[in-house]
């Protein structure tokens, strides 16, 4: 009996140690969450993505006047893009000539903003797959019947945005005086001021200038160049660009890619967008 009586107690002691084990446990595990709450970390949270976009370059990137909200087809793109990544993003809005260096001291995370691919590029940050194609173009004034393309250009003031490829495109014309714009807008309104003769810039973002109102400017001649638009990452952050490029394909299979590049352009996409062209 006494024998039976110890084994008893003994069993109740080692239940009450392990009770008071557990009770300790719980009382750790809620305190590491108090102090994890009170702290503001959240071990669930979104990753958080810097993304760098000159935003006065509609239809592609450009502020809400009522809303104040940044929107258009850049805008629609890297939401679905964060979407798919299950990223928390924020637009940090800049020039454009200041993007790149941006990327370069990786204070951003990626840049979206209708940035053609080209060789010097590359050397300087990585792209992602081809998003969009474009080319440059001339706009003049409505009145002008002189100028009627890039062969026209010769000797004449041709107003660029700085940094930017139609800059480029415009330094090839021999006899010009070129002026950049930090922003395309401003050399939009330096044409129609007849400060300029000519502008020389991006298609799709001289037509959509023109259909807001601007019916005083007009586009002429063909295009100049073939361009390939492509999402901008630091060279530092692979898997960056890793996940840019999976859910663009991810856009592409489910139908959001062309579901965004309708609302913004009217028609439906290049079949290999995103992606590289056929070299067929």
């Amino acid at each position: 009996m006494l024998r039976t009586l110890k084994v008893i107690v003994a069993m109740l002691v080692v239940l009450a140690l392990a009770v008071a084990g557990c009770g300790g446990q719980q009382a750790k595990d809620k305190g590491q969450d108090s102090a994890k709450a009170s702290s503001g970390q959240q071990p669930t949270a979104k990753p958080k993505i810097l993304v760098a976009s000159d935003t006065a370059y509609a239809p592609f990137e450009f502020q809400d006047p009522k809303t104040g909200k940044y929107v258009g087809f850049d805008m629609e793109l890297i939401e679905a893009i964060a979407e798919v990544n299950n990223w928390d993003y924020e637009i940090r809005s800049m020039n454009f000539d200041g993007i790149v260096p941006a990327l370069q001291s990786a204070s951003v995370d990626l840049a979206i903003s209708a940035m053609t691919i080209t060789e010097k590029r590359k050397e300087q940050v990585n792209f992602s797959l081809p998003y969009y194609q474009s080319g440059q173009c001339v706009a003049v004034k409505a009145s002008n019947n002189t100028i009627k393309g890039f062969d026209d250009l010769a000797g004449t003031k041709i107003g660029v945005q700085i940094a930017t490829t139609g800059a480029d495109e415009a330094r090839k014309i021999p006899g010009t005086k070129i002026t950049d714009y930090n922003t395309i807008n401003e050399a939009f309104m330096a044409l129609k001021n007849g400060n300029v003769d000519a502008v020389v810039n991006d298609y799709p973002v001289t037509a959509y200038f023109i259909q807001q109102g601007n019916k005083d400017v007009k586009i002429v001649g063909d295009l100049r160049t073939s361009e390939f638009y492509g999402i901008a990452v630091p060279k530092s952050k692979p898997d960056i660009l890793e996940k840019v490029n999976s859910a663009l394909k991810t856009l592409k299979e489910n139908g959001k890619y062309a579901e965004i590049y309708k609302k913004w352009f009217g028609e439906e996409p290049p079949e290999f967008l995103p992606g590289e062209p056929s070299a067929n």
